[in-house]
C-alpha cells in the first residue's frame, strides 16, 4: 500500500509538470478527488485523477461519474496494464464519451 501511495504521488507530480505547459493554473488537490485541477484565467477546464492498480474499482468509477457530472472534462491517468479495465468501467457507467484516458508505465532497466 505504501508503494502505491509513492507511485501515485510521483505520477501526480510528473503529470502536474506536464500540464503546466498547457494550462496557466495547475493546482494539486491535497485531499484528492480530483488530484489536479486545470484552469486558465480563473476557469476550471479539466479535472485530473491519477489511479494506481489498487485504486481502480467500481466505487472509484462512481467518483469519476460524479466528477463528470460537474460539467468539466475528466482526464484519468492509469497504469498501462489497467487501461482495459478502466475503459470497461467507464462504458458500464455511461461516461466513456466524456473522459480522456492516459496511461503510465514505470520501467527500470538494470544491467
Amino acid at each position: 500500500m505504501q508503494n502505491e501511495k509513492l507511485t501515485h504521488d510521483l505520477i501526480v507530480d510528473h503529470t502536474r509538470r506536464k500540464f503546466s505547459r498547457d494550462y496557466k493554473e495547475v493546482k494539486v488537490n491535497p485531499q484528492g478527488c480530483p488530484d489536479i485541477i486545470l484552469g486558465n484565467h480563473g476557469l476550471v477546464l479539466a479535472n485530473v485523477m491519477v489511479e494506481t492498480e489498487g485504486s481502480i474499482n467500481p466505487e472509484k468509477a462512481e467518483a469519476w461519474k460524479a466528477l463528470v457530472g460537474q460539467g468539466v472534462k475528466l482526464i484519468l491517468v492509469v497504469p498501462k496494464d489497467a487501461k482495459l479495465k478502466v475503459t470497461e468501467l467507464l462504458w458500464e457507467n455511461g461516461i466513456m464519451d466524456r473522459v480522456s484516458v492516459g496511461s503510465y508505465e514505470i520501467t527500470i532497466n538494470i544491467p
